[in-house]
């Protein structure tokens, strides 16, 4: 995580506020995102809950004037118009909802470049991060979205580097640019932004009085799908959102362990102590989750949704789905995913995962290492 932007060289007591916060509100916009954010504002702004804005300011600003409609209903009015609002230290994009209607207008767009030109930072929160891309300002920097959002980014932006796809944590700042999955890590970013400026007393204390408790840093993991595991150790959780992020091209064992800052034994040790499965064998698990999702959710053909699970083909896909599911995928379709089932392979797969339940997690050790697993894709078999 790269903080390279200098606190602000104003004095505590300075008339006007350290930091300037615009903050645009996408059409359909999550409320919780902007209201942890704001309120991480408002209560490091001043002693107490005052909230007057003596560190920091924040102003709402929009094309135009008229009401911004939340995705729960609730209507926020700008306070002024992109051509009114004064310069901004960080401008922040909230999104929401991506399939309800229009997203950023040109206007957004052209004023979020015109931010970037001028040398503001640039937030986005939720799909906040889709407006960005958009607009062309994250080109070379790394990307954090929603693991729900994860497939909509690739689809809307196929040319971007997967390798800077981030869906696994809860937020990402890189150099000028900060982008977060939502919902309550909106809280965490603020917390990450402020204590960049300010001492750690005060972003504490508008923690504490919002009942979070400690920040979570940006590299803590997103919390995980319903699906396969029952896993809580936060390495394993990343490990499976990287998987499901990978499911047609097999990432090779010592590179998903060294993303996890873990040797390949160690990462097996983990993998067979909260799943009760090896990784390879889990990470077959889950592309066979995606196929059955990709079988009841779109119109994709067999052959297709095996190229993109990482099967050879449709052959090699059945085989595969039948010995999970009880039935090939035709007729896993055709019974709406109801024959032999994904929620009964789910739970056949969680109760096999109480075997080794209690087994020790801890440093690596010799006995653990599986000698063909170092160099091979995850995606084996």
């Amino acid at each position: 995580m790269t903080a390279d932007v200098p606190a602000s060289p104003l004095a505590a007591d300075s008339a006007q506020p350290r930091l300037r916060f615009g903050i645009v509100l996408l059409p359909n916009f999550t409320l919780t995102a902007f209201s942890g954010f704001v309120d991480m504002l408002r209560l490091s702004a001043d002693d107490g809950d005052h909230s007057k804005p003596v560190r920091c300011s924040w102003t709402v600003i929009g094309d135009t004037l008229a009401p911004v409609r939340a995705s729960c209903g609730i209507q926020v009015t700008p306070w002024r118009t992109f051509d009114e609002a004064d310069a901004f230290d960080y401008v922040v994009v909230v999104g929401g909802l991506l399939h309800s209607g229009p997203q950023a207008g040109p206007q957004t767009l052209q004023f979020v470049r015109r931010a970037a030109a001028a040398g503001a930072n640039l937030v986005g929160i939720c799909t906040g991060a889709f407006a960005l891309m958009r607009a062309g300002v994250l080109d070379g920097h790394r990307v954090c979205v929603s693991w729900f959002h994860y497939w909509d980014f690739i689809e809307r932006f196929p040319n971007a580097d997967p390798d800077l796809l981030i869906a696994d944590r809860l937020f990402v700042i890189d150099r000028r640019r900060i982008t977060c999955s939502g919902g309550r890590a909106s809280i965490d970013v603020a917390a990450a932004i402020l204590l960049r400026h300010f001492d750690h007393a005060t972003v504490q204390k508008a923690l504490r009085i919002l009942l979070v408790g400690e920040m979570q840093k940006g590299n803590a993991p997103q919390p995980h799908p319903p699906g396969l595991e029952p896993a809580t150790h936060p390495k394993v959780k990343r490990a499976i959102l990287l998987m499901e992020q990978h499911v047609g091209r097999a990432l090779p064992l010592d590179e998903l362990a060294c993303k996890l800052d873990l040797s390949t034994r160690q990462l097996e040790r983990l993998f067979k102590a909260q799943t009760g499965k090896g990784p390879q064998a889990f990470a077959k698990q889950v592309r066979l989750r995606t196929a059955a999702w990709l079988l009841t959710s779109s119109d994709r053909t067999v052959a297709d949704i095996a190229s993109s699970c990482g099967f050879a083909d449709a052959s090699h896909l059945g085989r595969e789905f039948r010995k999970q599911f009880g039935a090939p995928p035709a007729a896993y379709r055709e019974k709406g995913g109801a024959a032999g089932g994904a929620d009964a392979a789910i739970a056949r797969t969680a109760d096999d995962a109480q075997m080794d339940w209690g087994a020790d997690s801890g440093a690596d050790s010799e006995e653990d290492a599986d000698a063909g697993a170092s160099g091979s894709g995850i995606d084996a078999g």
